[in-house]
């Protein structure tokens, strides 16, 4: 879907600022639209007395609409860095709104940083990994997001791995994106309690005219501070020997903020940590293979064990 027309319009002014030589076919692409609506596009702009003219590519007349923006070239580089790399890029909504943030920067960049950035070499990129949502993702992002503005409930129904499919009411708070997706944070009202649902699994979901009184002491930054990753629960301490790779592993990094390694020789550490519930950091642990042994807890020591159980049963099986 294109932009609407007024945002378009900026938007164009903006890349006209920003860029030379554009014709319609690219301003088309950029904003969404068909050649014959940049076309009309061009004439608006023109009749508000915002000097274009065509010379291979459509021009400025004058560039003295805005200030620059007072961006060094580090500066500005490292806000297109953020900009280009944010999983809100890979949204539709944002993606269109962050093109037009883009614009805007790069149209009010002074001639001295415009220089540096058609000279520069490109040097550092980022990847965020993000599973790509299907289905009505980018309606259900706004009505979550209306919600929350105007502390609605929701109704909808979702898809969980553990119970299927559930119709759930829910007071929602916020919006957040951890572990190569978007969730949100609300209390259900079928579980009694605060929970986490991961937005491209929502099947159907709507707005109510119920309002609740949102609780003062949830905050999206301490929310997971417990957790290993998203999964919630009671807290944990969790003991692991890692040997080989695997050591060398934990010692290279931090993996979570309350950890605590021990160096018990070479290529061999124990690793102590408190989380909030077991199953994330299971299925962690499982990826060092027989580089890793849990000491503690014996309800984790058990799981493991039932898991390289039914392993052998599968792979023994060789047809």
């Amino acid at each position: 879907m294109g932009m609407p027309k007024y945002d378009r319009l900026l938007h164009i002014l903006n890349m006209l600022r920003a860029r030379r030589n554009l014709n319609a076919a690219r301003l088309a692409e950029e904003c969404g639209v068909t050649e014959r609506s940049i076309y009309r596009d061009i004439i608006s702009l023109s009749e508000a007395n915002i000097p274009i003219y065509y010379d291979n590519g459509y021009r400025l007349a004058s560039d003295n609409f805005l200030p620059p923006l007072n961006f060094d070239f580090e500066e500005y580089n490292c806000l297109k860095l953020a900009m280009e790399s944010s999983p809100l890029a890979k949204t539709g909504r944002y993606a269109v709104v962050l093109k037009r943030i883009r614009g805007k920067v790069d149209a009010g960049l002074s001639e001295t940083v415009k220089k540096q950035r058609r000279q520069a070499v490109e040097t550092t990129t980022l990847e965020i990994p993000v599973s790509q949502p299907d289905g009505d993702f980018e309606s259900y992002f706004r009505i979550i997001e209306q919600a929350i503005g105007e502390d609605r409930r929701l109704l909808m129904t979702y898809v969980s791995i553990e119970s299927g499919e559930t119709e759930r009411l829910v007071e929602p708070y916020f919006i957040v994106f951890k572990a190569r997706a978007f969730y949100f944070v609300a209390f259900c009202h079928l579980r009694g309690e605060l929970r986490t649902f991961r937005i491209d699994r929502i099947q159907h979901i709507e707005l109510t005219d119920e309002h609740f009184v949102p609780r003062r002491d949830i905050d999206a930054h301490d929310y997971f501070e417990g957790s290993w990753g998203i999964y919630s629960g009671e807290p944990v301490e969790v003991v692991v020997e890692f040997t080989g790779p695997a050591a060398r592993v934990i010692l290279s990094a931090t993996h979570h903020h309350s950890e605590i390694v021990e160096e018990l020789g070479a290529d061999r550490v124990r690793y102590r940590v408190t989380v909030n519930g077991l199953e994330e950091i299971c299925r962690w642990i499982v990826g060092f293979g027989d580089q890793a042994e849990v000491i503690e807890p014996d309800r984790l020591r058990s799981r493991l064990a039932d898991l390289g159980r039914s392993l052998q049963a599968i792979y023994s099986n060789n047809g």
